[in-house]
């Protein structure tokens, strides 16, 4: 098994988030050969700014490993990992992390800044690119369906009830 094996499961998960409305971004965390944790995108559903698919998977690996440090273990996730991620992964002790897409307006491992280049006592290595056209394709994806819908919904103007309003009466 290698990087393109992980980062295809990844992007399952990214598609299933996609699937629920969430932006579709998945992770898989990596131990030799086993996957060891998962996650994916859950912001919406579970009206969290920490329900990152990166936070999820540590988390899980954590939890699946008996421990905090993650120190042998590879991170893939299909988008470049924001500073609450990276600080997550630096935290975990994450010697390597593999990721599709860059993110130019959020991405914390080279395209904004790089916390991983920065004074810590911990510096995983990054491979970027994986997979990053099929990462890319997902999110152009969701994000010009989901102005789509936008468009089409229904605008509140000043002095209507607001659609939960009028279903509480």
């Amino acid at each position: 098994m290698d990087d393109l094996y992980f980062m295809e499961e990844a992007l399952q998960l990214a598609r299933e988030a996609a699937s629920e409305g969430e932006v579709p971004v998945g992770c898989v965390i990596v131990r030799g050969d086993e996957i060891v944790g998962r996650g994916r995108n859950r912001r919406e559903k579970d009206k969290s700014a920490l329900s990152h698919a990166e936070i999820e998977a540590i988390g899980q690996a954590c939890k699946n490993l008996g421990g905090w440090r993650l120190w042998e273990c590879t991170l893939y996730v299909t988008l470049e990992p924001c500073a609450m991620c990276a600080g997550a992964i630096l935290n975990a002790r994450i010697p390597r992390v593999v990721y599709g897409a860059s993110d130019k307006k959020f991405g914390a491992v080279g395209s904004v800044c790089s916390l991983f280049d920065m004074n810590f006592n911990h510096h995983p290595t990054v491979e970027k690119g994986i997979c990053e056209e099929e990462a890319a394709q997902l999110l152009t994806e969701f994000f010009q369906n989901l102005r789509l819908e936008l468009r089409t919904r229904p605008k509140w103007k000043p002095g209507q009830k607001r659609e939960t309003e009028q279903n509480e009466e």
